[in-house]
């Protein structure tokens, strides 16, 4: 299985100096604690969605150039090899199938969804759009101030450079995909 906090550490470390910040400026513009940063890029922490989120935000980068793979010209992708990024101590489980990468403009994500789970996603990067099919089960998903509810092979897509939310208020776990384009 595939070190996910070493990747993100490594991710954000080199992002970071790219764009010359010190750990305090990243603080200042993402709302994450300077401790809390400096663990992550130790590869000790393990961040929430929410947390890398802000951070992608206060950088100005897709979500997905944080959790990027090593770049090759073809792979299977098994999801038994993929850590989760763990939202919502557990309920909500992540997986980076094809993160944005090489100027790829796009990120395939899985996600698992326990039944009663929600979270909360902070505004990303101006211009991405997420693009969801649910697989099993069922999802709410708030985007402003409109609700929609997704069954089973329905899918939603919707510009998420605002807040948005997903909740199973199903009695089955839910499955789906998205996708996240960024322009």
């Amino acid at each position: 299985m595939e070190d996910l906090n070493g990747i993100v550490a490594e991710n954000i470390r080199s992002l970071r100096k790219q764009k010359k910040l010190s750990l305090e400026e990243l603080a200042r513009l993402s709302s994450v604690s300077k401790s809390m940063l400096a663990q992550i890029e130790r590869g000790e922490g393990n961040p929430t969605l929410s947390t890398l989120w802000k951070i992608a935000n206060g950088m100005g980068v897709p979500f997905n150039t944080l959790t990027e793979h090593n770049k090759k010209t073809a792979e299977i992708i098994r999801l038994d090899d993929l850590e989760p990024i763990l939202e919502n101590h557990g309920t909500v489980r992540n997986y980076a199938v094809f993160p944005d990468e090489n100027g790829r403009h796009f990120g395939t994500y899985y996600l698992e969804v326990d039944p009663g789970s929600s979270w909360q996603s902070d505004a990303h990067t101006p211009g991405t759009i997420e693009f969801i099919t649910v697989f099993d089960g069922e999802l709410e998903v708030t985007v402003g101030d409109r609700r929609y509810s997704l069954s089973r092979r329905d899918s939603l897509y919707f510009q998420a450079d605002i807040p948005h939310s997903y909740r199973n208020p199903g009695r089955i776990p839910t499955v789906f995909y998205n996708i996240m384009y960024n322009n």
